[in-house]
């Protein structure tokens, strides 16, 4: 099948690098001297240690490749809209669309079934530019699980034992598409689960991203020396519970994930998360879609949640003060 991955950073270029391995018929969305470095010389993914060569298709040009079966997003949270907007030319009458971004999706609403059905989120999409662009249905949930980072250009490191894409429809009703998408990736080292509740993964990846990567953000530390601190790990289980409460207040039940996550504490990672490497690079941070969306949720449901507010304030002014946060005029907490 033709599948382009909108986005080729470190975590897009691991999916396009896997499938070009393969032979699959993949083509890399991609820019600047990661761009120019692939066409030149090919895309190496060091997994652990070892060297994978690939030549995939690249560009910088969506209207190139022609339509698609499936088009993955790859890009950041806040750079959806304008992506979706650029890929139109990818996207046919039977195109796959897998949004794979951290944090809460665009789409949670769509096919939710409760008082909220349809809702926009104003911190991820607040005028429906996502929503218009790409149809929710057809979108497909993705949750990408994988430890990168851009060594150089054409360079990309993945440090993990396991790596993975989990798809899922809003509603989890079986997805031709989907299970398409998984037997491309079955050569491949990238798992490709296909879940029956998507939500409950997108969920359990933000516990994670939420009560680590941002105290991670704060405090510059990799997520082991968050963890090993006594003060950071109390205030990571105060966000997860407030998560946990927030989830339940809109009829999902992450206790089990929360009980998890909390036994799970990540003390002998030297991991910086992609928000930590984003700050340091000067690039903007996923702060709306991963703790503001949360917030904004938890008012939907009439859910307290001091302590998530308080530290999306923090790195909300961290970011504006450093340029480092995408501004969302649409998006503030009251």
């Amino acid at each position: 099948m033709k599948i382009c991955i909108f986005g080729a950073g470190a975590v897009g270029s691991l999916l396009g690098g896997e499938l070009a391995r393969v032979g699959q018929q993949v083509t890399l969305i991609a820019r600047g001297p990661h761009l120019a470095a692939m066409r030149a010389d090919g895309l190496t993914i060091l997994f652990n240690g070892e060297e994978r060569l690939s030549h995939p298709a690249c560009t910088d040009d969506p209207s190139e490749p022609g339509p698609q079966d499936a088009v993955i997003f790859v890009v950041k949270a806040h750079q959806l809209a304008a992506a979706a907007q650029a890929a139109a030319p990818l996207i046919g009458p039977g195109t796959t669309i897998v949004a794979a971004q951290n944090g809460i999706p665009w789409w949670y609403f769509h096919k939710h079934g409760g008082a909220f059905e349809g809702h926009h989120l104003n911190a991820v999409d607040p005028d429906g530019r996502i929503w218009h662009a790409l149809g929710p249905d057809r979108v497909l949930g993705g949750v990408i699980n994988g430890s990168c980072a851009m060594l150089a250009p054409g360079r990309v490191s993945h440090h993990q034992k396991y790596r993975s894409l989990t798809m899922g429809t809003p509603d989890g009703s079986d997805d031709a598409g989907a299970q398409a998408i998984a037997d491309a990736f079955a050569e491949t080292d990238v798992g490709a689960p296909i879940t029956g509740d998507i939500r409950r993964a997108i969920w359990h990846k933000l516990l994670s991203n939420l009560a680590g990567s941002m105290l991670s953000v704060l405090t510059l530390s990799n997520l082991g020396q968050v963890g090993n601190d006594p003060g950071l790990r109390a205030l990571s289980e105060r966000l997860l519970r407030e998560m946990e409460a927030v989830a339940g207040g809109l009829g999902l039940d992450i206790s089990t994930e929360v009980a998890t996550r909390i036994a799970d504490n990540p003390h002998n990672s030297t991991h910086k998360p992609s928000t930590l490497q984003d700050f340091e690079a000067g690039r903007p941070m996923e702060i709306d879609a991963i703790i503001g969306a949360v917030a904004e949720m938890g008012r939907l449901g009439g859910t307290p949640t001091p302590m998530i507010d308080s530290v999306y304030a923090l790195l909300r002014q961290l970011g504006a003060a450093t340029g480092s946060y995408p501004d969302n005029p649409a998006f503030a907490l009251s």
